[in-house]
């Protein structure tokens, strides 16, 4: 996790980029690895931990219409999730993460493990993916982590 970070510190530095994260399932994780390196000021903006749904509306401008529709973990949620911390921050990339850690709160049509994921970029496209991961609760949140700041260098770093 740590090179990881690191070529994702060192790639938005360069560009001039901030990041900021928007995290449920994940409950700020990603936000305190990205603090966690020193200098994480020059290219990491702010997170949102938005845990409920008020919060995800309150804080993102998460439609309750989306909400109700798709629920709180699907692609559009994340996608709303993403645009609202670019539009609440002063970052051009920012994530978004919202799942079903476990051990409950699984569905037949959600079951635990299930994470999506948002990814958006000031002026550009926002994208969306949906992930199973297995393991427990701490396992599929470190999963997501991962994912998610993979993410944002497949997107938009890499190349």
């Amino acid at each position: 996790m740590d090179l990881i970070l690191q070529r994702l510190a060192d790639a938005l530095r360069m560009r001039g980029w901030m990041l900021a994260t928007a995290e449920s399932c994940t409950g700020g994780w990603i936000a305190k690895l990205c603090t966690d390196l020193a200098g994480s000021s020059v290219w990491f903006e702010r997170g949102f931990v938005t845990y409920s749904n008020e919060a995800k509306q309150d804080m993102l401008g998460v439609a309750a219409a989306t909400l109700a529709q798709h629920g709180a973990v699907s692609e559009p949620v994340v996608a709303e999730m993403a645009a609202g911390a670019l539009l609440h921050s002063r970052a051009q990339i920012a994530l978004s993460v919202s799942g079903i850690a476990g051990p409950t709160g699984g569905t037949a049509s959600k079951p635990v493990g299930t994470v999506c994921f948002g990814w958006a970029r000031q002026g550009g496209e926002v994208h969306t993916e949906t992930c199973h991961f297995t393991g427990d609760r701490d396992a599929v949140r470190l999963q997501s982590v991962e994912y998610a700041l993979r993410g944002v260098e497949r997107y938009y770093l890499s190349g």
